[in-house]
């Protein structure tokens, strides 16, 4: 007959050696317990606890549930159930577990942290964010759930709300390293590089060896343009952590923007022998390749990393780019696509509810929006495309950025131009203007309008006719720089000064830029044989009849160079080593414009071999006016 008393002081004999950490001894009385009452829910529950103290938690699990199934009502046997599931990585169940505990006791701030953190792990930060609130409300100095309470808001891209998450954990808990970490990450999405920097500082003096810090602390000082501290950071981050893939990644991504090509080749080489599964290294492998004109073996990286992770989506864009510039346009345009889901793309998605047109639908009697998503250089080259639509039988709106919708309004077939951010009328389809060549399976056989397809405004061309005054020399229009945040902004804008140098007498020099950066003010003040008109250049309608008034413009890859092909006007492209896509490869002239010569750098980085063709033909074709 079992002797109860017996089996309870045996119960407070191990209960009282697992209090003062005699945990061999603790877990045998537990046992000798079980085998008197295999039911004994305290001794289940508590030898459950000690085998997850000892590491096996699916003993544990098993243990506690045993619990449960004779006594459900316990919120810490709930609680303790799914701290062990949390260690078996089986967050579902944890959550689960941690859901039950608090419909017993509401009251228990722990068990809404850990659900939490589960959540968090199921990739449900929403969630997550309401379990770390309560736990914040029944513990307000919680700095754990006030931290991961962060990182919820971070995954929700709710940053300036993560960012006093974390301040607040900072606040409860002043050396919290990585709170400092997560916000510098959480500035740098909001590009706010200097105050990142200074959290990773933070953070490292917190924590020295924290290598994490370095790396990240790198991609800052990569923004400010401080490269040098950029590259001795990721050095001090592969210092401290020998196989940092992403460091090395991260460090041969910046070594390629320096043209550093074979120290930029050996960092994404060892990234990969690391981790030969890392994805974002083939990817980043494939850039390099491409900027070193191997095109095959570019997309051969490309592939490597999306054979990875399949939605890989910037392996997928990058590899729609290289067969772009290679001109394998139908395969490209499709892969493009994936540029929407690129987070970091350098464009603006526009959600509507009406369905996205690709070509597929009749739009006989339908409205279509056509709405810009990246340059204004992107809108021109691809406004083509709407006499053709309105050959259809659509009604065209275009959607634009203000400055080029009066240029857009005299476009041939469109019905209405509307500044982006005002009222929409009603439509039936829309189409991203850069996804019309895939609508239209265009190849380099079939792209439309290569000669002229926009006009400058008559009233505008006389304004600038009178303002220009008489004619004593040819015309030469200039434009050196492109837009400053552009990702290639280094690799295709060039200082007016190097441009100035160049440039022979005997000509008349027009600035074609609205804006001028602040490095260009000294050398356009001191060259006063370069008209410049500046804030006169009201939108595209001034530049386009400015344009018109040239004998020839001289331009980098940017807005201006566009303008001027789709008015038909002379163009001249100063392009570098691998380009942009649109301008391909191995050739003078451009498919998209019949009127644009195009001028390449031999390598790298060169533009004196440019200069000197460029400056050769222009006192060979215009020299003698």
């Amino acid at each position: 007959m079992l002797n109860t008393e017996q089996v309870q002081a045996k119960f407070e004999q191990a209960f009282a050696s697992h209090r003062q950490g005699a945990f061999a001894r603790a877990g045998a009385l537990y046992e000798e317990v079980l085998e008197l009452a295999p039911g004994h829910v305290d001794a289940l529950h508590l030898s459950g606890v000690l085998a997850a103290r000892c590491g096996d938690h699916r003993k544990a699990a098993g243990l506690i549930g045993k619990a449960i199934a004779l006594y459900p009502g316990n919120a810490m046997m709930h609680f303790n159930l799914g701290i062990a599931y949390n260690s078996l990585k089986e967050f579902g169940a944890a959550a689960a577990s941690f859901e039950k505990a608090i419909n017993i006791k509401p009251e228990l701030a722990d068990a809404n942290y850990y659900r939490g953190n589960a959540l968090l792990k199921l990739n449900k930060p929403g969630l997550a964010l309401e379990c770390f609130d309560k736990a914040i409300a029944l513990k307000p100095d919680y700095h754990e759930a006030a931290y991961n309470r962060g990182i919820a808001l971070h995954e929700l891209k709710m940053y300036e709300e993560a960012i006093a998450s974390y301040e607040l954990a900072i606040a409860l808990k002043p050396d919290f390293a990585e709170a400092c970490y997560n916000r510098g990450m959480a500035l740098h999405e909001l590009n706010k590089f200097e105050e990142a920097l200074e959290s990773y500082d933070r953070a490292i003096a917190l924590k020295p060896a924290h290598a994490n810090a370095y790396s990240n602390r790198g991609n800052a000082l990569k923004k400010l343009k401080r490269f040098d501290a950029a590259l001795e950071s990721y050095g001090k981050a592969i210092a401290l952590k020998g196989d940092f893939h992403e460091a090395y990644s991260n460090r041969g991504l910046l070594l390629r923007e320096l043209w550093r090509f074979d120290e930029a080749l050996e960092n994404l080489d060892k990234s990969i022998a690391i981790k030969p599964d890392f994805a974002e290294a083939y990817s980043n492998r494939g850039l390099l390749l491409k900027d070193l004109n191997q095109l095959d073996a570019a997309l051969e990286n490309f592939e490597k990393a999306i054979a990875i992770i399949p939605d890989l989506a910037e392996a997928h864009l990058h590899k729609s780019v290289v067969l772009l510039l290679g001109g394998n346009f139908r395969r490209g345009w499709e892969l493009y696509e994936w540029r929407w889901k690129v987070e970091r793309f350098n464009t603006s998605r526009s959600d509507f509810s009406q369905p996205l047109w690709l070509g597929n639908e009749s739009i006989k009697g339908k409205t279509l929006l056509l709405h810009s998503e990246q340059g204004y250089g992107d809108s021109i080259q691809s406004c083509r495309y709407v006499p053709l639509l309105a050959d259809l039988g659509a009604r065209v709106i275009v959607q634009a950025e203000l400055p080029i919708v009066s240029l857009l309004e005299k476009l041939p077939g469109v019905s209405e131009v509307i500044e982006k951010g005002r009222a929409l009328p009603e439509f039936d389809f829309h189409c991203p203007l850069l996804s019309l060549p895939l609508a239209f399976r265009t190849d380099l056989n079939s792209i439309p309008y290569p000669g002229r397809y926009l006009k400058s405004d008559p009233d505008k061309l006389e304004h600038w006719k009178k303002r220009l005054g008489n004619k004593t020399k040819p015309r030469v229009g200039l434009a050196w720089s492109g837009n400053a945040a552009h990702t290639s902004d280094a690799n295709r804008s060039i200082p007016l000064s190097t441009m100035r140098k160049h440039l022979p007498e005997g000509f008349s020099y027009v600035s074609l830029q609205k804006e001028v950066r602040q490095s260009d003010k000294p050398t356009l003040e001191s060259n006063a044989d370069i008209l410049h008109f500046g804030d006169e250049l009201e939108d595209f309608t001034d530049t386009a009849a400015l344009c018109d008034l040239m004998d020839v413009v001289i331009s980098v890859d940017t807005s201006i160079a566009h303008l001027n092909g789709a008015l038909g006007n002379p163009t001249w492209v100063l392009l570098p080593f691998i380009p942009d896509w649109r301008w391909m490869l191995d050739r003078d002239d451009s498919p998209w414009y019949q009127s644009v010569r195009l001028f390449r750098q031999q390598g790298p980085n060169n533009w004196d071999s440019v200069f000197e063709r460029l400056v050769s033909s222009l006192l060979s074709v215009y020299g003698q006016q």
